[in-house]
């Protein structure tokens, strides 16, 4: 596993070819979800996410251990991660693209800049270009990317059995919440 997440920040960090470029990364940020049904909600929270920001090129990737997302109940987290998202077939999820708008990001004065970020997100085996609307927060000690967007599961061939359709929706809220730092 410490193969994978190294091989993986090595390429993440390879968009940085320039001297003058900062990366910013994090081993720890954070992806939440929500699925609210008529039935009602339940929640997942993720602290495992490999996340890189390219400052040179505006170049943003994610990736997401599907297995560590956490829920209240057990039962729930077992039926994610067996039933919903097969995580031993598809033990990952990820991001990749630019910020739409990289240009009015000063990553040299703090602040709070709104973004769009467009590229590719593949989960469950399925790729689809999605373009999401965010936030970079620029401080002394990095930047921290925010998001709040919504996917829909049949998206990415996720199958929701009609005998639970009361429970679990079609469409899931996403947030994203990841505080990265200066590659040393």
């Amino acid at each position: 596993m410490m193969k994978t997440d190294i091989s993986f920040l090595g390429s993440l960090l390879a968009v940085a070819s320039s001297l003058t470029a900062q990366v910013y990364q994090t081993k720890t940020g954070n992806i939440s979800f929500v699925n609210t049904a008529a039935t009602g909600s339940f929640d997942a929270q993720n602290n495992q996410v490999i996340a890189a920001l390219s400052t040179e090129n505006g170049t943003v990737q994610f990736r997401v251990p599907v297995n560590s997302f956490q829920f209240k109940k057990e039962l729930m987290q077992q039926h994610f991660q067996e039933n919903y998202m097969e995580s031993a077939t598809f033990p990952n999820a990820s991001f990749s693209g630019k910020l739409v708008n990289a240009s009015g990001v000063n990553f040299q004065t703090p602040g709070t800049y709104n973004v769009k970020v467009k590229g590719d997100m593949t989960m469950h085996g399925v790729t689809k270009v999605i373009e999401v609307p965010g936030q970079i927060v620029v401080s002394a000690t990095g930047v921290t990317l925010k998001a709040n967007f919504d996917i829909l599961c049949s998206d990415y061939s996720i199958n929701i059995p009609r005998n639970n359709a009361s429970a679990v929706s079609d469409k899931v809220a996403i947030s994203v919440n990841c505080a990265l730092t200066p590659r040393a």
